[in-house]
């Protein structure tokens, strides 16, 4: 790894709030990488558990910081159509962890759900001293999906399951960690519900997955294991969630949350919540941590988010052919090696005004 210039190292720790660890972990997912050990030589920025995670368990925090960067690739992939489209540009990223908005709840729940996910898949590949496969010495014989002809197949539990408890604990234990000093009650309370709604993301969908046994392709006997969902399956989830996202505020005890509007159901653990009403989004405003939406690529045909109509806020768009390299001919080569030329590819791209 390049060291990093004081420019660099200020940017990553002026970032946010250092009582932050969202923002502060959303930065090691940012161009401005930094491997854990370099973190954790900054304990005095984390909370008591996250400085003990740092201390005890560097493999486990390495795995964290592997989480959230997969938590960042996600939210930009479910976003990019959006107008917000989760950057984590530093001047801006930081304003929008500052507000309690749809966004932000987002953030908060792909980060937990991220790092919940990169734990327990490190504990299955036996990359973690703490864990291993999930222990299923006492679990209850579930019902396996059965498949064509195993009607009756006697089944065992076996393979190495996914051991999400694992993973969902040591989510639980850093994320939400964080010092509350300064920080009102329901802000709290809204970000830890966010937290457990990302790490439920994962844990709540177990899937059972099972390999048959036998003589001459029979199925005698099927051995089956617990695996996590796919991570595109809980972002999916995930924004399904943030669209029907629940407006609550604070009740006057400060330490229970109310959904706003008449004849609204509470939200569940799995729900996402927010306070405040999001900024549009369509100009730049590094108030509201908005990069605004010129010269963004827009769909002149569709009429969903990624449409001109919408992404462009209606100011319309330009046309533009843009000329392009790629792979091309590639052909292989005794061995091994395949060996491309270079291509240029006329594409005609709407971008707004």
């Amino acid at each position: 790894m390049l060291p990093f210039s004081r420019t660099q190292l200020g940017l990553f720790f002026i970032l946010l709030c250092p009582a932050n660890i969202i923002g502060l972990w959303w930065a090691v997912g940012s161009p401005l990488v930094m491997d854990p050990n370099s973190i954790c030589r900054k304990t005095k920025r984390l909370a008591g558990k996250q400085a003990e995670l740092c201390q005890l368990e560097p493999e486990i925090v390495q795995e964290v910081a592997k989480g959230t960067k997969l938590g960042v690739r996600e939210c930009q992939y479910q976003f990019r159509f959006r107008r917000w489209n989760c950057t984590s540009h530093s001047k801006y990223f930081g304003k929008i962890l500052q507000q309690d908005i749809r966004e932000t709840a987002f953030v908060y729940a792909i980060t937990a759900a991220g790092v919940s996910h990169a734990i327990t898949q490190a504990c299955s590949m036996g990359e973690l001293l703490q864990c291993g496969c999930e222990l299923t010495r006492s679990r209850a014989p579930p019902s396996p999906t059965a498949g064509p002809g195993t009607e009756g197949t006697a089944w065992e539990w076996g393979g190495c399951g996914d051991d999400v408890q694992f993973g969902y604990e040591k989510s639980q234990q850093f994320m939400d960690a964080k010092n509350k000093k300064g920080k009102n009650d329901i802000r709290a309370l809204i970000d830890l519900h966010n937290n457990e709604a990302g790490r439920l993301a994962v844990r709540s969908y177990m899937r059972t997955e099972c390999k048959c046994h036998g003589l001459s392709g029979s199925c005698t006997l099927r051995t089956c294991w617990r695996k996590m969902p796919h991570f595109r399956e809980v972002g999916d989830r995930l924004l399904e969630r943030f669209n029907g996202a629940f407006k609550v505020m604070g009740g006057n005890d400060g330490k229970t949350l109310i959904p706003v509007g008449d004849n609204i159901k509470p939200p569940d653990k799995q729900d996402l919540i927010y306070s405040a009403d999001s900024p549009d989004f369509c100009s730049a405003n590094r108030k509201t941590g908005s990069l605004g939406t010129r010269g963004r690529v827009c769909n002149s045909t569709a009429m969903d988010t990624s449409g001109c109509d919408l992404l462009c806020c209606g100011r319309g768009h330009r046309d533009e052919t843009v000329v392009l390299e790629e792979n091309c001919l590639c052909r292989f080569h005794w061995c091994c090696v395949v060996q491309c030329r270079k291509c240029s590819v006329r594409q005609e791209l709407s971008l707004c005004v």
